[in-house]
């Protein structure tokens, strides 16, 4: 085997963290011809398929997702050793959504850097949930009905995951009946959970007018704030924007799906327990005031 590129190496895992070259490509400040060369050129070495790519993206071939796998175990095993290097590991990751970072957790860093004037947070965005094992200065927050099942991990719930139909004030007077065929007579906006597309299966009748699709939560929300329609998101993301009259809650399903929760990871090291120990009870006390 040839002797392998520990940059290509770093810039294949970002590609499977981001599902798309062009992600990577922004990440990392390349074009995207330069990231693609990188990847082949590993491919090559290693004399394996790395990456199925489609119109859309790529995905990781069971090759590429062990190979990814052990990539991002070793950066984070790195980053610690790096940490303890520097210091007492003033830099803390969370690793999330990019709707939950921008609706929930952007609005608090103020409070996070009052309650942690030594560290440093740094947020990476991702579309599910971290597949690799977290290290020492890091914890994820993910969706799911039930807590991680990595054993290195320990988790906790943070909040309830209710999704509830939000809109701008004026789109609905205020003397409106709210029903689910009053509702699904507005226009609809939708993020890629395609909630109402399920509810308009479940009904038996059809939207009166098409659905308009956003990739993420945030994006729905910020149209349902221009007064574009009506969305359905999980209620943390617009406590705000309820709390300060931008948005009124609409309608919540009677019938409401299993219940699924918010979670938060961190590993079970005995320094991280020490590190993450105080950031872990901040976000739960941050959630509970949501």
């Amino acid at each position: 085997m040839h002797r392998i590129n520990l940059n290509a190496l770093r810039v294949f895992a970002l590609v499977v963290r981001h599902g798309t070259l062009q992600g990577a490509a922004d990440a990392l400040g390349l074009s995207r011809g330069a990231v693609s060369q990188r990847v082949k050129q590993l491919e090559a070495d290693l004399g394996v398929t790395l990456l199925t790519r489609e119109a859309r993206g790529v995905t990781p071939t069971p090759a590429g997702e062990i190979c990814a796998r052990a990539v991002e175990d070793a950066l984070a095993r790195i980053d610690t050793a790096l940490a303890d290097v520097q210091g007492d590991g003033a830099e803390i990751t969370v690793h999330l959504g990019a709707s939950t970072a921008s609706k929930w957790l952007m609005p608090r860093m103020a409070e996070f850097a009052a309650a942690f004037p030594a560290r440093r947070l740094c947020t990476e965005t991702h579309d599910a949930m971290l597949a690799r094992t977290l290290g020492r200065h890091e914890c994820a927050l993910w969706p799911g009905a039930a807590p991680d099942p990595n054993p290195a991990h320990q988790s906790r719930a943070l909040t309830e995951l209710r999704p509830i139909a939000v809109c701008q004030p004026d789109l609905v007077p205020s003397d409106t009946p709210v029903t689910l065929e009053a509702v699904l007579d507005l226009p609809l906006l939708q993020d890629a959970h395609r909630r109402w597309d399920r509810l308009i299966a479940g009904s038996g009748r059809a939207a009166a007018r098409p659905i308009l699709n956003f990739d993420r939560a945030a994006l729905a929300i910020a149209a349902a704030i221009g007064g574009h329609g009506v969305c359905i998101a999980a209620d943390y993301l617009v406590a705000d924007d309820l709390r300060q009259g931008r948005l009124v809650h609409l309608w919540t399903a009677a019938d409401a799906p299993p219940t699924r929760w918010l979670y938060v990871s961190w590993s079970r090291d005995p320094s991280a327990q020490r590190d993450m120990a105080p950031v872990i009870d901040w976000l739960q006390d941050a959630f509970a005031r949501t």
